[in-house]
């Protein structure tokens, strides 16, 4: 592109233009420089379990600020990108690119890129930062213990022995597919809502069975295909905002992550300026499903495609295929009453059946059993990511249960610094004791919350979690920028090595771990 095409490409698309901007400035103050190529990486040495978003991220931090790590994806090469791998091409990103930088260096072409675009960002992420020499694909997890100096062993010593264990194995593993009672004689076709390229709805009735981001995902398809109608079945109300950064910024600035007395001015502003005519598929008032209970889905058209005719809403319980092959029995409830309550049977005929019914949730069994312990189980770590017995293990995105922002930001930057930070400093390591004290007293703070202290959580939140956990330690003080932002290691570590040479000369005895960063140095 010439100077001039250039110029008028500026002029004509001044918000492109200015987003790029930012994102090239992002780009060049925080990320990490990529090591070149065969450079000798220095401890802690880390162990990733999972390439997806949130696994590739994390390598690629450790990696820019010359620590060493280790990949291990239980599924082939073309798995990597996690969940994004295996969704539709017509899928594409609900929330505003801005608030999906999962690593400073990506740049979106748009605000909302599809899902060709998310993989190749990964994928040159991936390839940025020379992750593929460091990336062990069709190896599964089955394991993650110590060996007699507390390095961790991943499956068996084979794979070598690490200072730190990133869990990135996500929200969503296989895709669930239920059965219903008679679907043997149903007539038409059955998929799950990831597994639509390629298959065609033109001019059909079809039927997605589920109300949440997966209902999204087929709802896409269907408007890409030109169906005749498309009914969704869904089980209860859910929340809906629109496809907008400054209402979704807005609705996550609650920095107390629960429903409070405010609450109802932004369910109520959202009923009356976008839902309005729709009203009665949002959650009803008084019913305790507030906006700060559940992840909302975001999206603008799936209002707007009820309106138009194109697709109905309904409320209600599958009760099977019918036995004439034509549909599905459907149990219609009116809003506010509960699931399996009194309603009006009807026969929701369709050619296609769209099973929007998620994924199940991968687990974290490889991990010791002791970090299962109750009351401190997932997700009731420190920082939701830490347990209390072991501060260098970090399950990164893989806790998570619902919140208003986003599991593909910044924090998985920050929560991976936060780890090499622990690692690196024993005097900034936060000791058992007080992880399970800050959690307690996190409880305590939310003990209004309907869902609990850590099912819920706003980007906000998220951002007075770090700084507080900061704060409250004089000696994470020098490592704020670092942490935070991903800038100034060097001051920290000389600090570090001071201090390691004064508690060596007044013989003191160093603390577990220690050694990681004299090997390292």
């Amino acid at each position: 592109m010439s100077l001039i095409q250039t110029l008028q490409h500026a002029l004509l698309n001044p918000i492109t233009t200015l987003y790029q901007i930012l994102q090239f400035l992002l780009s060049y103050l925080l990320s990490p420089t990529p090591p070149p190529p065969h450079a000798t990486l220095s401890r802690p040495r880390i162990a990733i379990i999972g390439a997806g978003l949130t696994g590739v991220s994390a390598a690629s931090h450790c990696v820019g600020h010359g620590f060493d790590c280790r990949i291990f994806e239980a599924g082939p090469r073309k798995n990597l990108g996690g969940i994004w791998s295996r969704v539709n091409n017509t899928s594409g990103l609900q929330i505003h690119s801005i608030m999906y930088r999962f690593h400073p260096s990506v740049r979106w072409e748009k605000g909302y890129p599809d899902r060709k675009q998310i993989v190749g960002q990964i994928r040159e992420l991936w390839e940025r930062y020379g992750l593929e020499g460091k990336t062990v694909f069709d190896t599964r997890v089955e394991r993650v213990y110590q060996d007699k100096r507390g390095r961790w062993i991943v499956n068996d010593a084979s794979n070598g022995r690490f200072d730190g264990v990133v869990a990135a194995v996500g929200t969503c593993g296989d895709a669930k597919m239920p059965s219903l009672p008679n679907q043997a004689k149903f007539k038409g076709e059955i998929y799950h809502s990831s597994q639509l390229d390629g298959k065609s709805a033109k001019g059909k009735k079809v039927a997605v069975i589920g109300g949440g981001a997966s209902a999204v995902e087929a709802l896409e398809f269907v408007a890409a295909e030109n169906a005749e109608h498309t009914y969704v079945l869904a089980r209860s109300e859910k929340w809906i905002i629109p496809r907008n950064a400054f209402v979704d910024v807005l609705l996550a600035l609650n920095i107390l992550g629960s429903e409070t007395i405010f609450s109802w001015i932004p369910e109520n502003i959202l009923r009356l300026f976008f839902y309005r005519d729709l009203s009665d598929i949002s959650p009803p008032r008084n019913s305790g499903k507030g906006i700060f209970t559940d992840t909302p889905m975001v999206n603008s058209d799936v209002l707007e495609f009820v309106r138009s005719g194109k697709a109905s809403w309904l409320r209600g319980d599958i009760l099977g295929y019918d036995s004439s092959g034509k549909g599905l029995r459907f149990n219609k409830r009116a809003q506010g009453v509960p699931k399996g309550g009194m309603g009006t049977e009807t026969l929701i005929e369709a050619d296609m059946v769209i099973m929007a019914t998620g994924y199940e949730r991968p687990s974290l069994k490889f991990l010791p059993s002791e970090v299962f312990e109750e009351p401190y189980e997932p997700p009731n770590w420190y920082l939701q990511v830490f347990p209390p017995s072991h501060p260098d293990i970090c399950c990164n995105n893989c806790t998570y249960v619902n919140a208003i922002g986003t599991v593909g930001n910044y924090h998985i930057g920050i929560y991976t610094r936060f780890l090499l930070m622990y690692l690196v400093d024993p005097l900034a390591r936060p000791r058992p004791r007080w992880m399970k004290r800050w959690i307690d007293m996190t409880r305590f703070i939310k003990a209004r919350a309907p869902g609990g202290a850590f099912e819920f959580f706003t980007y906000s939140e998220l951002i007075y979690w770090f700084l507080f956990t900061i704060a409250i330690n004089p000696f994470r003080w020098k490592w704020a920028a670092f942490v935070l932002f991903g800038i100034g290691k060097d001051l920290p570590m000389k600090v570090v090595a001071s201090e390691d040479r004064f508690r060596n000369g007044a013989g003191m005895r160093p603390a577990r771990g220690d050694w990681i960063k004299i090997e390292g140095r």
